[in-house]
This record gives structure tokens, C-alpha cells and sequence, in this order.
């Protein structure tokens, strides 16, 4: 084993240990319990930390079973979709050139900042698996600028503009279990503004297809407050310049 891999081993363990020291006492003993059952049942569970571990259980309550289930499920989805262990941008040059989404900043909790535009989507040519990897595309790249300590990302929905054209309802419904299912505990807070009399029919269907956790991270902003509430949990220098503030626009693939 090389210097430098020992090195990124031990600052990947010291990454976890700061992370988990701040689970009680009943989810330190859930996740020994959840390892040990996963890795009798799928050996490539040992690759991965107890921060994930531990999100996959916040996201079912601490119960080991069905945490585990969908844990495993994840890693067999994982395995099939991203076989080569990341999303490649000639992948999924299509939703790329549409520029519809852009990463940059943190918000005051150290969370990496998302901007989604919904105008700027449009149903994939090439069917739905196109899509789908440019949302595995979009959440690896914030899981990525997570600093140590930090599991969550704030995102902001735009969907100014939006009509008929842009209505994917399997598509948003597709990254939606995508989020939930195979990265849950991520999302942080998710702002949704301009949202048109069109949309919040769309939404009523889409609706109840999201958890109950999640739910309660979704905020509607009403456009005259637009500002003053992204400030109270965005700092004016990391608050994106097209809604007042001092941080120009960054493409998700040039994060």
C-alpha cells in the first residue's frame, strides 16, 4: 500500500469519525446492527461508511430492516446504472447543453447551494435512463463539495418560464425517487420559486409520491419576499446574483 493511499484512508476514517460522534447512542448501536446484517448479504457494504449507514437509517426511522432493505437495494441499483462508479458528461451531453442546472456557493450551514431551472428542461430524445444519469450526475457532483462534517445540500427550484413543453411529469418523478431512494438524507431544504397557476397542477400529482421528510423541506417562496428569504439561510456573498446577491452562476458540470 502507497503513502498516498494510506494517507486518503485515514483522512476518509477521520471524515467519519467526525461525522458519527454526533449520533445518539441508539443510532451508533442501529448502524453496528445494520453493517453487520448487510455485509452477510451484500460484501461490497464494507466499502462504504457509517455515514451512509446512518442516513439510510434516519430515512426510515432507525428500523434496521427497512433500512437495510433499501440500503441493499440501493448497491444492486448502484451496480446496474452506474457501473462504472460515476456519471460521465458525454453521457449525458443533452441535458448538459440545456443548461438548466448550476452548483455554487454554500449556504450558512456549510450546505453546497443547487440551482435547477425548469424551463430549461425538456423530456430526453434518447428516452428516460438519459435523464435519470444527469440527476445521479447532478447529486454526486454535490455530494462531492461537501466539506467534512457536512451531509446535505440546499437546492433552488426556479421555474419561471415553465409550461407545457417542460412538463416531464415521469421524468420528475424519476429523480424524485431517485433522491429519495438512493440518496436520502441529502436534500437539506429546497426552495421553489415562481411557481406558475400550470405548475401546482403538476405538483398536485407529484405530491403525493413525496416522503413525509422530505415534505417538510420544501418551502414555496412568494416572489415579493424572494430575497429576504433566501438571505436568512444564504449569506448575500453566496446567494446566486440573479436573485440580489454577489454569486455569478457556475454550470453544474463546471463545479
Amino acid at each position: 500500500m502507497t503513502t498516498t493511499t494510506t494517507t486518503k484512508i485515514q483522512s476518509l476514517k477521520l471524515k467519519e469519525m467526525e461525522g458519527v460522534k454526533d449520533s445518539t447512542e441508539a443510532e451508533l448501536s442501529k448502524i453496528r446492527l445494520m453493517r453487520a446484517f448487510v455485509e452477510t448479504r451484500d460484501p461490497s457494504s464494507k466499502e462504504v461508511d457509517d455515514l451512509m449507514i446512518r442516513r439510510f437509517l434516519r430515512a426510515r426511522g432507525l428500523d434496521v430492516e427497512k433500512a437495510s432493505a433499501m440500503f441493499l437495494k440501493y448497491l444492486k441499483w448502484k451496480r446496474s446504472f452506474v457501473p462504472n462508479g460515476y456519471i460521465s458528461p458525454s453521457e449525458i451531453a443533452e441535458d448538459i447543453a440545456h443548461g438548466k442546472m448550476f452548483v455554487q456557493g454554500v449556504d450558512k450551514k456549510g450546505r453546497p447551494i443547487a440551482i435547477a431551472f425548469a424551463a430549461k428542461h425538456f423530456q430526453n430524445k434518447n428516452g428516460s435512463d438519459g435523464f435519470k444519469r444527469y440527476v445521479v450526475f447532478a447529486l454526486e457532483k454535490l455530494c462531492s463539495r461537501m466539506p467534512p462534517g457536512q451531509e446535505k445540500f440546499l437546492g433552488i427550484a426556479d421555474i419561471k418560464g415553465w409550461g407545457y413543453a417542460n412538463s416531464d411529469l415521469r421524468g420528475y418523478l424519476n429523480a424524485l425517487s431517485i433522491l429519495q431512494d438512493c440518496y436520502p438524507e441529502r436534500l437539506g431544504k429546497l426552495f421553489i420559486l415562481h411557481a406558475p397557476y400550470l405548475f401546482m397542477k403538476v405538483w398536485k400529482i407529484i405530491y403525493p409520491f413525496i416522503d413525509e421528510n422530505t415534505k417538510k423541506k420544501i418551502v414555496f417562496v412568494e416572489t415579493k419576499e424572494l430575497k429576504s428569504t433566501l438571505l436568512e439561510e444564504i449569506d448575500e456573498s453566496q446567494l446566486p446574483d440573479i436573485y440580489g446577491g454577489q454569486m455569478p452562476l457556475v454550470p453544474i458540470q463546471d463545479s
